[in-house]
């Protein structure tokens, strides 16, 4: 998430209230999760087991909860609760804005697109030319359509990321700052929820098709021409490259990827990467030959039992 112009290290300091090092002037000029870092960008840690991959990161401000040495040609911010000064600047530079009409005046859309009754389209919203949008369909504050989206009645579009730290009195949740960003050409089911980023953007890739009732999580990245069936649940963080096709009822752990042209069978539970080009089944998700053939000696076992009782 980019700032509206550039602050200096100061003042985000003076905003949430931290000491800092650097010097007064340093440019800021936006704020990101550890895995969409650029240079300019504030990333938090609030944990030793992760500090050094925060400092070594693209960022060039960290957020930290203890003073340590700070890295050539960086800045730090001592907080001492990291997790809530990231939700203060969320807050500060992305607030909230209630609505008070079903499509906002701030929200552009395209020629010859139609919008059937009861939809809700937030502030800043752009849709493209040629769109269908079902009845009941929800989109969000920012969120990007392209041209020629077909979107089925109930989908959710924007709602905030599953994303919270346990704390001794409850569960305290990072604010969503990010967008969900819609390619063209991309057919959305019904009663599909597709979660905004935190600080980036949840993108669906061009001509790729979604059947009804599908979970994605928030900074996923879908890429072009992928089918994914009904059922599905995509966690936080995953990157579905090209033409994958994911059939039904099938859960993925997060920060995964799973390559080009993969293609998961029915009830797959993912819980790490993927190659590209090859067929996988079962939980915990494996090749789809291999785990059938696992299948078929398993069945023999009882053969082989009563083979043993005789000798």
């Amino acid at each position: 998430m980019k700032f509206p112009k550039p602050h200096t290290l100061k003042q985000i300091a003076e905003i949430i209230s931290t000491s800092y090092i650097g010097a007064d002037d340093f440019p800021v000029l936006g704020m990101n999760e550890i895995h969409v870092v650029e240079p300019g960008d504030i990333v938090f840690v609030d944990h030793p087991k992760y500090y050094d991959k925060a400092l070594k990161s693209a960022a060039t401000i960290v957020l930290i909860n203890k003073e340590v040495e700070c890295p050539e040609g960086k800045a730090l911010l001592i907080s001492d609760d990291p997790f809530r000064d990231f939700n203060k600047l969320t807050q500060h530079f992305k607030p909230f804005r209630s609505a008070n009409q079903s499509i906002s005046d701030s929200a552009k859309i395209g020629n010859n697109t139609i919008i059937q009754p009861n939809c809700f389209i937030g502030h800043n919203v752009v849709v493209g030319d040629d769109c269908l949008i079902h009845p009941n369909v929800i989109i969000y504050d920012d969120t990007i359509i392209g041209n020629n989206v077909t979107i089925h009645a109930g989908t959710v579009l924007g709602a905030s990321a599953f994303y919270y730290k346990k704390r001794p009195e409850g569960f305290d949740q990072l604010i969503s700052g990010g967008r969900v960003v819609v390619k063209d050409n991309v057919h959305i089911g019904a009663l599909c929820t597709i979660d905004r980023g935190v600080t980036g953007d949840t993108i669906i890739g061009e001509d790729s098709k979604l059947d009804n009732q599908i979970q994605i999580g928030h900074d996923t990245v879908i890429g072009k021409k992928c089918l994914i069936a009904s059922q599905v649940g995509i966690a936080g963080c995953v990157i579905i490259e090209d033409e994958v096709t994911i059939w039904g009822q099938v859960g993925s752990t997060s920060a995964i990827t799973i390559g080009s042209k993969a293609i998961i069978h029915a009830q797959a539970g993912i819980s790490k990467s993927l190659e590209g080009g090859k067929t996988y089944w079962g939980t915990p998700a494996q090749e789809a030959k291999a785990e059938l053939k696992d299948k078929v000696y398993i069945k023999r076992i009882p053969e082989v039992i009563e083979q043993l009782k005789k000798k």
